[in-house]
């Protein structure tokens, strides 16, 4: 299976980081082939709303940045996970920016490989996902129809033995 990690933290030993570490590994020693891209460090701008890619641009963004890497990983995955830290009751701008430019590549149907999500999330606070939790619910699962591989959190007893276990159950 080819897994797409996009991790939206911009601390490199943070709970997303170990989180993220724990799945690849799991997933690398199942015979899995994991690709993480950390979207903080990328040089991706904002959707500009321009419709370019339903039109002209037959599903490509107008805009030439490091989108385009991710653009090309998405449509090799057969599963995507997303991991971020919580700021302010939701993913952070990074990762919001990358999934807002998802615009030009999984409207109106994800690529035919695409089946699988997870999301890995990290806060100080355990009453902190709802934000992040609908998102992946109502984007991820429900309106691309994707098979959910669970959502994570760092307040989950074992959480990265509970993503290993997933990972290597893949």
């Amino acid at each position: 299976m080819n897994i797409l990690v996009l991790n939206g933290s911009p601390r490199p030993q943070g709970d997303t980081a170990k989180m993220v570490a724990a799945f690849k590994e799991a997933a690398g020693t199942s015979g899995h082939e994991v690709t993480e891209i950390n979207v903080c460090r990328r040089n991706i701008y904002g959707c500009l709303a321009c419709e370019y890619c339903h039109g002209k641009g037959a599903g490509t963004c107008v805009q030439k940045d490091d989108m385009g890497e991710i653009y090309e990983k998405l449509q090799e995955a057969d599963m995507l996970v997303l991991a971020s830290p919580i700021y302010y009751h939701n993913i952070s701008g990074q990762l919001k920016c990358v999934i807002d430019r998802f615009y030009a590549a999984l409207y109106p149907a994800a690529p035919e490989r695409l089946k699988k999500a997870a999301m890995f999330l990290a806060s100080g606070d355990a009453d902190m996902y709802d934000g992040a939790r609908f998102s992946f619910e109502g984007d991820f699962l429900g309106y691309l129809g994707l098979e959910n591989m669970g959502l994570f959190t760092n307040h989950d007893e074992d959480v990265l033995k509970r993503i290993a276990d997933m990972a290597a159950s893949l």
